[in-house]
C-alpha cells in the first residue's frame, strides 16, 4: 500500500474534522455541517454527470475501482529494469538473440517478453518498434481515461456545489418573512459549495494527479524496455547500451547504481523519488 495516499486522505480529513470542532461550540458544531438534501446535490448530481460521460457502466465502475490503484505502492524501478536489459544484452553478445527467449521465460513482465520474442523471430527492427509503440500508446490512453476521469470529476463536483447553493439562495429569498430563518438557510445553502469543494480537493484532485504520476512512471519504465531491446537487437555494446538507458535515470540515481551494482542498477529510494 502507498502510505502517503492513506496519510493525506486521513490527514485531509483530520484537519477538516479539527477546524469545526475547534470552534466555540465544539463537537456540537458538527450538527451545522451535515444537510442530506446537500450531499444529494453534489455527489449526486456530480456523479450522474460522469455517468453520462461514461462509454458504459462498465467503464463507469472500472474508472471508480481506480481509486484503488492510487493506494497501492508502484513497485516499478526504473535502475531494475536497466540491470536486466543490460544482462539481456551480455547473454545476447555472447550467445546469440536466439539464447534470449529461454530467458524470457522467466521474465514476469509481459511488455518486456513480447519485445523479447519479436526479436528473437528476427522482426525488422523498425516494425519492432512500432509494434512497441503501439502498444505503449494504447496503454498510456488507457490509464488517460481514468486520470481523466477523476481530473473531470473535481471540475463537476465545485460546479454542482454552486448549483445546490443557488438553489438554497432561491428557497431562502422566497421565505423572507422570517428573518431568524436568514442565517440558517444561508448557512444550509453554502453547505453544497463545501461539499462540492471536498469532493474535488480532498478526493478528485489527488486521485488524478497520483495516477498521472503512477502513468509516467511506467510509460518512462516501458520506454527503457523498448530502446533497451532494439540496442539488443541492433547488437551495440552492453556498456553502451547501460550509458544510453541510465540517460532515463537522474543523476543521483546513476551514481547510486554504480555503488551498488557496478553501475547496472540504482537503489529503490532513487526508482521513487
Amino acid at each position: 500500500m502507498d502510505i502517503t495516499t492513506l496519510i493525506g486522505l486521513v490527514a485531509c480529513f483530520c484537519f477538516v474534522f479539527l477546524g469545526i470542532v475547534t470552534g466555540n461550540e465544539g463537537f456540537a458544531a458538527l450538527g451545522h455541517f451535515g444537510d442530506t438534501v446537500s450531499v444529494f446535490i453534489t455527489l449526486g448530481g456530480s456523479t450522474c454527470c460522469m455517468l453520462i460521460q461514461a462509454k458504459s457502466i462498465g467503464e463507469f465502475v472500472g474508472c471508480l475501482k481506480s481509486f484503488t490503484l492510487a493506494l497501492k505502492k508502484n513497485e516499478s524501478n526504473d535502475a531494475e529494469v536497466i540491470q536486466n536489459i543490460v544482462d539481456l544484452s551480455n547473454v545476447a553478445r555472447k550467445e546469440g538473440l536466439l539464447a534470449l527467449e529461454e530467458m524470457a521465460n522467466n521474465i514476469e513482465d509481459d511488455f518486456l517478453k513480447k519485445g523479447i520474442m519479436l526479436i528473437v523471430d528476427g522482426t525488422d527492427p523498425e516494425l519492432v518498434r512500432n509494434i512497441m509503440e503501439t502498444e505503449l500508446n494504447s496503454v498510456d490512453k488507457r490509464h488517460n481515461e481514468k486520470i481523466n476521469f477523476w481530473a473531470n470529476w473535481a471540475g463537476m463536483g465545485p460546479a454542482w456545489g454552486m448549483i445546490g447553493t443557488l438553489i438554497g439562495l432561491v428557497n431562502m429569498l422566497y421565505n423572507m418573512e422570517d428573518m431568524s430563518m436568514i442565517g440558517p438557510n444561508m448557512a444550509v445553502a453554502l453547505l453544497t459549495t463545501l461539499y462540492g469543494s471536498l469532493l474535488a480537493n480532498w478526493i478528485c484532485v489527488p486521485i488524478s494527479f497520483k495516477l498521472k504520476m503512477f502513468n509516467e512512471m511506467e510509460i518512462t519504465v516501458k520506454e527503457v524496455m523498448v530502446e533497451g531491446l532494439l540496442s539488443i537487437q541492433a547488437g551495440e555494446n552492453p556498456r553502451v547500451i547501460e550509458e544510453k538507458l541510465k540517460s532515463f535515470l537522474a543523476p543521483s540515481d546513476r551514481d547510486m547504481g554504480n555503488d551498488e551494482n557496478g553501475g547496472a542498477a540504482a537503489a529503490p529510494e532513487g526508482g521513487e523519488a
